[in-house]
């Protein structure tokens, strides 16, 4: 079964055609980093824009690649929750409007859910249930997924996104956007235990995640030094910093692992190309006796070739939407 899938949640403008969930026929992406580089994020009516001047070229050249036409498409997935309103119209409306124009099947895709999808393009042996770190610019969730699209919230993050601390540590140290990558990269030239960054614990809740007072932390730190007039170590910063917000995420969720019996570790979205976050969750995981996939580094940001995949079991679940279907900016992972 050919899916046609189409993602616009934030700054990239995608599309690929998906067989069965797991092989990718093509995949296009049409990124604004560059642009959205000039105001050190990404704006979204420049985002909403862009999205319409390109998304008719980015689905035809899809079809093209995957040498199909709308024919040879079974049904038409599409990001419509969570992420920026503007940008998921664009998205949206036009798989109606194809929809509309074809007759085929629009199936309504969840972005957090497709994160985690990528995991069965890279692994074909992968299959639920497991226990899954979801960690992106704008989330951090601890997922039991049960089945493909039945999913339970066991930890998520109390306030900050931990790509979203990463991005304003590094935005206070002047380097470029997209700045968790740039930080990642500029890390390993440091020393981890340079500076002393709290771990914050959620008393209560002892899955959830707090990031706010660990990057009011390094922003307080950088501040200090530059009043004083000293030059900021941004290799040791960053590597103090990525290890103190990779130390959270891989213990809570480790702990997660052993306290519901999950002997299958995945980790998806953004920053899950983090190299220490990688490499330590795979210690980890080999060390308590749990089996670990992550996704290749090339579908672990926004695209569409993962909405293809997780679209392809919200159709056979019967997740099909009609011409109602609509945008939604904040949706769970866990919605039924």
């Amino acid at each position: 079964m050919k899916i046609l899938s189409i993602e616009s949640s934030c700054d990239e403008t995608a599309a690929a055609v998906v067989e069965d969930g797991r092989k990718v026929l093509s995949s296009v992406i049409a990124s604004q980093v560059e642009e959205h580089k000039l105001y050190g994020g990404v704006v979204p009516e420049i985002a909403s824009r862009r999205h319409a001047e390109a998304i008719v070229q980015v689905v035809q050249n899809a079809l093209d690649e995957a040498d199909a036409t709308m024919d040879d498409v079974e049904a038409i997935a599409v990001t419509h929750a969570p992420g920026l309103i503007g940008a998921l119209l664009v998205g949206v409306n036009f798989a109606k409007g194809l929809s509309l124009a074809t007759g085929k099947p629009l199936v309504p895709t969840h972005h957090l859910r497709s994160h985690i999808a990528s995991n069965y393009i890279s692994h074909k042996e992968l299959k639920p249930p497991f226990m899954c770190l979801v960690v992106s610019g704008g989330h951090s969730h601890i997922v039991m997924v049960e089945d493909y699209t039945k999913m339970k919230i066991i930890g998520k993050t109390r306030d900050d996104a931990a790509g979203e601390a990463f991005d304003k540590a590094a935005r206070t140290m002047g380097m470029p956007y997209p700045g968790g990558i740039e930080m990642d990269r500029v890390a390993e030239l440091g020393n981890p235990e340079a500076f002393k960054f709290p771990r914050p614990v959620v008393h209560d809740a002892p899955y959830d995640f707090s990031f706010s007072g660990l990057k009011t932390a390094v922003l307080n730190l950088i501040h200090n030094m530059e009043q004083r007039g000293e030059d900021i170590p941004k290799e040791d910063v960053c590597a103090s910093f990525r290890s103190a917000v990779v130390e959270l995420l891989v213990s809570n969720t480790l702990k997660a692992c052993s306290d519901f019996g999950a002997k299958t570790l995945v980790v998806a979205g953004g920053v899950s190309a983090n190299s220490l976050l990688r490499k330590r969750l795979a210690e980890e995981s080999a060390k308590n006796g749990v089996r670990f996939f992550m996704p290749d580094k090339s579908v672990c940001t926004d695209n569409a070739a993962m909405v293809g995949s997780q679209g392809y079991y919200e159709y056979l679940s019967g997740n099909i939407a009609d011409l109602s279907l609509n945008a939604v900016a904040s949706l769970p992972i866990d919605y039924r």
